[in-house]
């Protein structure tokens, strides 16, 4: 006779694992890592490389040292490690790379309780904390097709670091390189092209909701327009796109109910035109979708909807007479 299980919701019925999850997210993540390699050369491919090999290890390591069952094959850290290596420059030095995946996979992950248990985003978080150890390291942007870029090469200006040259002067903003990619900035964050196709197969596999990408997206360029910036470019510059299809959609990190998820995406997309406009930083995509998963269960708690037989609370009118 059949055992019956009684667990707590939500529940799945199919027959989609962790693994085949994740093996989709890493076939949509490898035109991004492609047209890295063709736009930066073979360094591009160290560097995915050294973040790949150092989550999985940190992830094999951790879990032995915690006496944990192991979870490699699940191929959650080679997502993670895609991630992280997409999120940073050409010319990081390796052992910078290797660090900030022991970071996502020990810190952020691991020390969490492991996959389905950590409360921000681990490449993102990873990144940041990169951001502030090696902020000059981590803003050193290589040319496109200068396939001798090192940490001592000269460096070039992103799109989002020139918006308000292009703005001030009048200047043409290259839409079609930044669509193609063909311009510095972090390995998965130039070709909005190679992004994109790889987010349309993440929802064709019904992998991902378009919920979250498409209210994100629609948000930043509601509000560039609002605040007299240019939605088309805010929409193809930076790490937007990787954001919205490939990190803002984490499981983990993202609501579950449907209205939930449009109040997180619209918060993303809110404070990355803020960050953008108003900050310090050019960027601001990492700092809101981080921000955001730190409020999620709030959003969740407020944004819930009623349970299935459940009555709705009636209105108190004693003392209306």
């Amino acid at each position: 006779m059949d055992k019956l299980i009684v667990s707590s919701s939500p529940h799945f019925n199919g027959r989609k694992t962790t693994q085949n999850i994740m093996l989709d997210v890493i076939i949509g993540l490898m035109p991004a890592s492609v047209a890295s390699i063709i736009i930066f050369g073979p360094r591009a491919f160290l560097v995915i490389a050294v973040c790949i090999a150092s989550c999985v290890l940190s992830e094999y390591l951790s879990r032995k040292a915690m006496k944990r069952p192991q979870t490699v094959m699940d191929l959650s850290c080679i997502v993670t490690g895609l991630l992280l290596a997409l999120n940073l420059p050409v010319t990081i030095n390796p052992l910078i790379a290797a660090f900030g995946g022991v970071i996502a996979i020990v810190v952020v992950k691991q020390m969490f309780g492991g996959i389905g248990q950590n409360f921000v985003n681990p490449a993102l978080t990873a990144r940041i904390v990169l951001m502030n150890s090696f902020p000059a390291r981590m803003t050193h942007w290589a040319a496109a097709f200068d396939y001798g870029a090192t940490a001592d090469a000269v460096t070039t200006a992103t799109p989002l670091a020139t918006y308000v040259s292009f703005s001030e002067t009048g200047g043409h903003i290259p839409y079609l390189d930044m669509l193609l990619g063909t311009h510095g900035g972090c390995l998965g964050e130039t070709c909005a092209l190679a992004i994109l196709i790889g987010g349309l197969y993440l929802i064709v596999r019904n992998v991902i909701s378009p919920v979250i990408p498409v209210t994100y997206l629609a948000t930043v360029a509601v509000f560039s327009a609002i605040l007299g910036r240019d939605p088309l470019f805010d929409l193809l510059a930076g790490g937007l796109m990787l954001g919205a299809f490939f990190m803002a959609t984490d499981y983990t990190t993202s609501p579950l109910y449907f209205k939930a998820r449009i109040v997180f995406a619209i918060g993303c997309g809110l404070m990355t035109i803020i960050i953008r406009e108003f900050g310090s930083l050019p960027e601001g995509v990492s700092y809101s979708i981080v921000l955001m998963n730190i409020i999620t269960p709030l959003i969740e708690r407020y944004v819930k909807p009623t349970s299935f037989g459940r009555p709705k609370a009636k209105k108190n009118k004693e003392g209306a007479a």
